[in-house]
């Protein structure tokens, strides 16, 4: 990593201040004051569990809001392993995502956001089968990392460590980790708590029952005047920002209890858990005479114009830079900078020129610098790397503004390409590898183009360090800032990520080529397995254009045998190679994001028959099943739920529903009748898994049908034929265990537990020590046609290009009417 970014990197993880890419804050008096409040207070609470989602928000924004504390969210996973309800993105780019939505909610309830390497492989049902997948040691690591990185007063768990197999065994396996952590640390947190809830006791009643004399209860939805909110409409807001998963939430007000159990320390008389922890100025050494300084300030505090307390917050900032350095130092040098940021209105921005550049460009930066305030202030320099403005000691009058220009910049050679750190080193199942310890528990890299104003305030010299920015005026959203990257000259995109051969003809293979700069030119060759014939062996390519793409076709011959392989797309340019995807991600919720990956696509030659050829295809919760199946030939037409009209569907010889449409798609609350009519006349429908909770009807089925939360986690597990003679299980393909080898993630899930007689269920499988599971695919006769329902992970095994799914599938549709 360039040393720049190391300094920077390592100022972030010691200020624990999450910056966003986009458009920067600009307080209001009132959000100054909460400022103000949030720095005279000096305790810290973690809260601790497993995925994006699990954090009770409405805790995490009472100790930020109400007591003002340093208040942290470790979320052991980045979420990978869930679903998505908004898009295609699944794994590493559900985790980008997740990511980010885990930082947005974190802006709203005012919390900071930590992670560990654990990779989140999917569900998993209890902590000892975590711990084989997950490297327990290394994550144990980053646990203890981030308490002693965050140096919190108290610790509360999302979940119990003494109940294993009753929820999510990464859940038991979070608060089990975080007890561990706690007995190996030498600095100690003054308590650990168990954030507990009548859902732990099996009901309101049990709990209503049950003895709570260790349990401390607190009234958590206080109303903030000044924000306007109650405590839980705050955190409702920030649970909104879980769109992928869809967790719109609606804020309450009135009194609300939350509810923890003392595991570590001791009990508090109240509801005050700081209670017998000093969390004023007097705890930090030589801090009582800051604090007589910044008191009166928050008693006293100017809304109409907090700049007359700017002479006051210097004399801290002064008092406060000549303390030993401590944990509390770093963290209130950092608040007070930006406090006296905005109090005065300052305003510094470094804008790129362009959104992206390379290692061969050239590029400005355009900065602004404003004091709108009558605080004497001087811009003493502006420093980007090694270059410095040549305009210095520019004097910063009330609202006048100066513009500089830094030019000519380029990026250095060992400097890194813009990705997501946790995905540049080769992951394993389990975990992320991350060799650079200093970021591996923060959310994502930030301040990697560190320009530092240097402003002399009030006599004091204080730096402000601020990200070079990309922003742009959008017709439609206004101002609108999209994060500045490094990218190679040259990246590609095999257009299929699966192409299967279902015989030993060749198929064409199109590859796009992406100028990220100017007069690209060389040859672009596709690499795979020796028995697998490409012509030509290279094709040449000129672009002169940034931002322009070529598509350059390749014919690929199979082997006779079955056989699967990664074909890999590489462009030769002046002697060096490049061999890289772009794959950015954009919601408006969120930050672009920028992932770099392998350019490679899988090569499956299959021995595999179809039947039928027009599929319709009703899209649910952002999966690629329907364009996967475009890979056997057949011609997939996406229905638009609106447009399920009998006559429209009579054509298709078989229709498939995606991935949890009962969940989503609130047309099937009244449409379903009509696909159960096409079903009747003669057609094969086929439903994919949905969740048995928020379902728009409970009718998924012409029969009766109830969907559980039965699943098969480990996608190897044994699966027995209970229908062996079934077409299903023979034609056009005959299924063998074979078929059930190579998944991945898991066989199945929301599996229907109770199913009317008319089905036939096809196949039984369970995970270790559990009773057989027979829901995974049912098939029903009704009328002239058949009603499939399936919880196979179809959605997760066809991207994969795994052959024996492609198999079954073709089988499913192809069920004689």
């Amino acid at each position: 990593m360039h040393h720049s970014k190391i300094k920077f990197v390592l100022l972030f993880l010691f200020s624990f201040i999450v910056v966003n890419a986009q458009q920067p804050k600009k307080p209001s008096t009132g959000e100054i004051y909460e400022q103000v409040k949030k720095l005279n207070f000096l305790g810290s609470v973690l809260y601790l569990a497993a995925h994006p989602d699990d954090e009770n928000t409405r805790l995490i924004s009472y100790f930020s809001n109400h007591y003002h504390a340093q208040t942290a969210y470790l979320s052991l996973t980045r979420g990978d392993g869930g679903q998505n309800l908004i898009g295609p993105e699944l794994r590493e780019q559900l985790g980008a995502i997740r990511t980010q939505e885990l930082l947005a909610a974190r802006r709203i309830d005012g919390g900071q956001q930590f992670f560990t390497r654990a990779n989140d492989f999917g569900y998993s049902k209890v902590p000892s089968e975590t711990f084989t997948i997950w490297n327990k040691q290394e994550v144990l690591d980053d646990v203890i990392q981030t308490i002693e990185t965050f140096q919190p007063d108290i610790i509360i768990n999302r979940f119990d460590h003494r109940s294993p197999g009753t929820t999510h065994g990464h859940h038991t396996a979070s608060a089990m980790l975080s007890l561990e952590a706690y007995d190996l640390i030498k600095n100690k947190p003054k308590r650990v708590f168990f954030n507990t809830s009548w859902w732990f006791y099996g009901s309101q009643e049990a709990f209503d029952k049950a003895d709570k004399s260790n349990l401390v209860a607190i009234n958590a939805n206080v109303f903030f005047p000044i924000l306007g909110k109650s405590n839980f409409e705050i955190a409702a807001l920030s649970r909104s920002q879980h769109r992928c998963q869809g967790f719109g939430s609606t804020g309450t007000r009135g009194d609300e209890m939350e509810y923890l159990e003392l595991l570590k320390g001791k009990m508090p008389t109240s509801e005050n858990i700081f209670e017998g922890i000093d969390t004023s100025w007097t705890r930090l050494k030589g801090g009582e005479a800051i604090g007589k300084i910044l008191n009166p300030i928050e008693e006293n505090f100017n809304f109409k114009n907090p700049a007359k307390h700017i002479p006051q917050l210097v004399e801290a900032y002064k008092l406060l830079q000549k303390l030993e350095d401590s944990h509390w130092k770093k963290i209130k040098l950092k608040e007070l900078s930006n406090l006296i940021e905005a109090c005065s209105g300052l305003y510094l921005e470094a804008v790129s020129a362009s959104e992206k550049v390379t290692k061969s460009d050239t590029y400005s930066l355009n900065i602004e610098a404003i004091n709108r305030s009558d605080s004497n202030m001087i811009l003493n320099s502006v420093t980007y790397g090694n270059k410095v403005a040549s305009e210095k000691n520019v004097a910063l009058k009330n609202n006048s503004k100066i513009n500089l220009k830094l030019e000519n910049n380029t990026i250095p050679a060992d400097f890194d390409y813009s990705n997501l750190f946790w995905l540049k080193e080769t992951p394993t199942v389990g975990m992320y590898k991350v060799s650079n310890k200093a970021i591996r528990i923060l959310p994502e890299e930030t301040l990697q183009f560190p320009v530092i104003f240097s402003v002399n305030v009030e006599g004091t010299t204080i730096e402000f360090v601020k990200n070079v920015v990309y922003k742009k005026n959008d017709p439609e959203f206004g101002e609108t800032y999209i994060p500045f990257t490094v990218l190679p000259e040259v990246t590609t995109n095999i257009i299929n990520k699966v192409s299967i051969f279902n015989d030993n003809q060749p198929k064409e293979i199109k590859v796009k080529i992406i100028s990220q700069t100017e007069n690209i030119k060389g040859t672009l060759t596709l690499n795979a397995a020796k028995n697998w014939k490409i012509e030509p062996s290279s094709i040449a390519f000129e672009i002169p254009q940034k931002n322009d793409e070529r598509t350059l076709t390749f014919k690929v011959s199979p082997p006779k045998e079955e056989n699967t392989t990664t074909l890999e797309a590489v462009v030769t340019m002046n002697g060096k190679k490049f061999n890289q995807e772009l794959i950015e991600i954009n919601y408006p919720h969120i930050p672009k994001q920028t992932i770099l990956q392998p350019s490679i696509s899988k090569l499956v030659k299959l021995d595999i028959q179809t039947k039928g050829k027009n599929i319709g295809y009703i899209k649910g919760a952002g999966d690629e099943v329907g364009s996967n199946l475009e890979n056997l030939g057949f011609k997939v037409t996406m229905i638009n739920p609106s447009e399920i009209i009998l006559d429209k569907l009579q054509n298709f010889d078989a229709i498939i529903v995606g991935i949890r449409a009962f969940n989503v798609v609130d047309e099937l609350a009244f449409k379903n009748k009509i696909l159960f009519e096409y079903v009747k006349n003669g057609g094969n429908l086929i439903i994919q898994y949905n969740t048995n909770r928020g379902l728009v009807t409970e009718e998924v089925a012409p029969y009766n049908l109830k969907i559980s939360r039965d699943r098969v986690t480990n996608e190897n597990a044994k699966v027995t034929f209970l229908a062996p003679n079934h077409p299903v299980l023979n034609t056009p393909n005959k299924i063998t265990s074979k078929d059930f080898e190579g998944w991945v993630q898991e066989q199945g899930l929301y599996y229907p537990d109770e199913f009317a007689s008319e089905f036939t269920p096809i196949l039984q499988a369970n995970d270790e020590g559990e009773n057989p599971t027979k829901g995974a695919l049912l098939v029903a006769k009704y009328g002239k046609g058949n009603y499939i329902y399936t919880g196979l992970s179809f959605f997760r095994e066809l991207p994969e290009g795994v052959s024996g799914a492609y198999r079954l599938l073709a089988n499913i549709i192809a069920l004689e009417k």
